[in-house]
C-alpha cells in the first residue's frame, strides 16, 4: 500500500518564540534551524518578519544558514508584511511565504472590522503578492475553528486560484474536539471544488489539551501538513508537540496512510536544545521525549519488557533519538573528541577562539564532575553563548556563607559597565541571598515571575541547571545558568536575565496568531 507524503512544519522558531520569556537571539535560531534540517524537517516557520528588525535579521540569517529545507515567513495580508517577508527570505534556496486573516464572525466584526466580502478581497490580493516572490504561498484562515464553514469554503477557493498551494485550517484558540475538526478537514476537501490543487494543513493550539489529537484527526480526515512544534511550545498552553505528531503516525501505520520524511532518531537531540536555549524543561512524563518515557518501574512491567520489549512498549526508544551508546567524555579527553562529539550533536562554532573558549569551559567542568554527558556539552555551549553576547554584568566571584540558625549572606564581586564592584546581602536562603546582592548593585527594576532547577544528568555532582524569568515595563526574559554548584548557577541566570532585559535595543515580543 503506497503512502502520502506527510508534510512536518516546524514553527518552534515562530509560534513557539511566542511563549512568554522563550524569545531567542539570532545565533539560537540558527543552532535550532540547523538541528531542525538535520531531522528533515520539511518547512521551517522561522520568524515573523516585519515584528521588529530583530525579527527580519534572524529570518533571513535563517534563510542563509539553511538549504535542505523550505524557509518559511508570515505576513499578515498585508502588503507591506509581504514584502518584508519576501526580502527576508529572498537568499533561501527553497522559501515560502505564510500569509494569514481571520475568517471568523467574531474577528471580523471586532478585530478587523471588515466585511466578509472584504476579507476575501484582501485574502485574494495578499496571495498575489506573494506569488510575485514565490511560487510556494500558504495562506491561513485566522480562527479557522470557529469560523463558518460555508464561509471558509468560498475563501479558500478564491485563494487556491490566486496561487495559493497549501491551505491551513488553525485551530487558534484550541476549541475544537477531535471528530468535529476532523469533519470540517473532510467536508472542505469535499466541497471546494478545486481542493485538489493544494495542500491542507492544520495548526492547532493546545488550550483543552487536545492539539495533538486534533491534528490527528485532520491527518485521518486528508490533512497532509501539521503544523507543530519541538516539545509542544508555545504561547499560552503551546501547540502540537512534533515528536508525538510524528511518531503517533510511524507508530500507528494501521490507521494513517501516509508517513513523515523524519530522521526520527534526531528527535530527543532536539528537544533537548530547544529545552536548553529557551529554559522551558521537559516534564518527566512527557510523551516520546520525557526523561520517563520508556523508564518503567513496575516489576510486571519490567519482566515483561525483559522477556519481549513489544509487551510493553510500543516505540523502540533507540528510534527517536534514547541511547545508551554515548560517548562520555571526561578531563583527559582532547580537542578533537570533544569537537566531534559536538559536531554529532549538531552543534559547530563560527571561529577557532569560539572553539578554544568552550573547551576551556569543558575543561573547568570536567574538574569538577567524573563524567561528562551530551547534555552537560548542550549546556555548556549554550551558556558560552550566553555570556558572549551580553557584556554588561559579569560574575566574578560569589561565596556564600550558610549555618543553622544564622542568616545566610552572599559576598559578591561582579562588573557592571567594565567596573569592578564588591558587595554582600543577606538572605532569607542563599539564593536568595546572593540575588539580593546583585540587586543592590544593578538596580534594574524588574520583576521575578520564575525560578526553577533542573538537575542536566544525575548523580550528585549533576550539573543544576536554573532558569529565571524576569519582567520589566511588559518586556519578558528568561535567564539560564548551569553550574555544579546551584548557587552559582543561579547567579548566572539572575545575571544572563537582567543583561537581556537591560538591553538597549531589546527585541519586542513576537506576535502573529495563526
Amino acid at each position: 500500500m503506497s503512502q502520502d507524503k506527510l508534510v512536518i512544519f516546524d514553527t518552534t522558531l515562530r509560534d513557539g518564540e511566542q511563549s512568554p520569556g522563550a524569545s531567542m537571539t539570532k545565533e539560537e535560531k540558527i543552532r535550532i534551524a540547523k538541528a531542525l534540517e538535520k531531522m528533515r524537517v520539511d518547512v521551517i516557520e522561522a520568524g515573523f518578519p516585519i515584528a521588529s528588525p530583530g525579527d527580519f535579521e534572524s529570518v533571513q540569517a535563517v534563510a542563509r544558514a539553511v538549504t535542505e529545507s523550505t524557509v518559511c515567513g508570515l505576513a499578515r495580508a498585508l502588503d507591506k508584511d509581504i514584502d518584508r517577508v519576501g526580502e527576508a527570505l529572498k537568499d533561501a534556496r527553497s522559501a515560502r511565504i505564510h500569509t494569514f486573516i481571520a475568517t471568523s464572525p467574531i474577528h471580523m466584526e471586532r478585530k478587523l472590522r471588515m466585511s466578509p466580502d472584504e476579507v476575501v478581497e484582501q485574502a485574494v490580493h495578499a496571495v498575489k503578492r506573494a506569488r510575485n516572490y514565490t511560487d510556494n504561498v500558504e495562506f491561513s484562515a485566522e480562527d479557522a475553528g470557529r469560523s463558518e464553514l460555508d464561509f471558509l469554503c468560498r475563501i479558500f477557493e478564491a485563494v487556491i486560484d490566486a496561487g495559493a498551494r497549501t491551505l491551513n485550517v488553525p485551530d487558534t484558540v484550541g476549541y475544537a474536539m477531535p471528530h468535529q475538526f476532523g469533519e470540517t478537514i473532510r467536508l472542505l476537501r469535499e466541497r471546494i471544488p478545486n481542493a485538489d490543487k493544494a495542500i491542507f494543513s492544520v495548526h492547532c493550539h493546545n488550550d483543552l489539551g487536545l492539539a495533538v489529537a486534533n491534528s490527528l484527526s485532520a491527518v485521518i480526515n486528508g490533512a497532509r501538513q501539521v503544523e507543530c512544534t519541538i516539545n509542544g511550545l508555545g504561547e499560552r498552553a503551546g501547540n502540537a508537540a512534533l515528536e508525538e505528531i510524528v511518531m503517533a503516525v510511524r507508530t500507528r501505520r494501521d490507521m494513517f496512510n501516509c508517513d513523515s520524511g523524519l530522521d526520527t532518531t534526531q528527535i530527543v537531540s532536539c528537544s533537548k536544545l530547544v529545552s536548553n536555549i529557551t529554559g522551558f524543561p521537559v516534564q518527566p512524563n512527557k510523551a516520546i521525549v520525557g526523561a520517563n518515557a520508556f523508564a518503567h518501574e513496575s516489576g510486571i512491567h519490567q519482566d515483561g519488557v525483559l522477556k519481549h520489549r513489544e509487551t510493553y512498549e510500543i516505540m523502540r526508544a533507540e528510534d527517536v533519538g534514547w541511547t545508551q551508546n554515548r560517548m562520555v567524555l571526561g578531563k583527559h579527553s582532547g580537542r578533537n573528541a570533544f569537537r566531534s562529539r559536538l559536531i554529532e550533536l549538531g552543534m559547530t562554532f563560527a571561529s577557532e577562539e569560539e572553539l578554544n573558549a568552550a573547551f576551556a569551559r569543558f575543561k573547568d567542568l570536567a574538574d569538577k564532575k567524573h563524567e561528562v554527558f551530551d547534555e552537560d556539552l548542550q549546556a555548556l555551549v549554550t551558556a558560552g553563548g550566553i555570556e558572549a553576547e551580553n557584556e554588561r554584568i559579569k560574575l566574578v566571584s560569589l561565596k556564600v556563607c550558610i549555618e543553622t540558625g544564622e542568616t545566610p549572606t552572599a559576598n559578591l564581586v561582579l562588573t557592571f559597565d567594565g567596573k569592578e564592584q564588591a558587595v554582600a546581602a543577606g538572605g532569607g536562603g542563599p539564593v536568595d541571598a546572593a540575588f539580593k546582592a546583585i540587586d543592590s548593585i544593578i538596580e534594574s527594576g524588574s520583576e521575578l515571575l520564575l525560578y526553577s532547577v533542573n538537575n542536566i544528568t544525575t548523580g550528585t555532582d549533576s550539573q543544576g541547571e536554573v532558569t529565571v524569568r524576569l519582567q520589566k515595563a511588559g518586556h519578558i526574559v528568561n535567564g539560564q545558568g548551569s553550574d555544579t554548584d546551584i548557587v552559582v548557577a543561579s547567579a548566572k541566570a539572575y545575571i544572563n536575565a537582567l543583561n537581556k532585559i537591560m538591553e538597549p535595543n531589546a527585541r519586542a515580543h513576537p506576535q502573529g496568531d495563526v
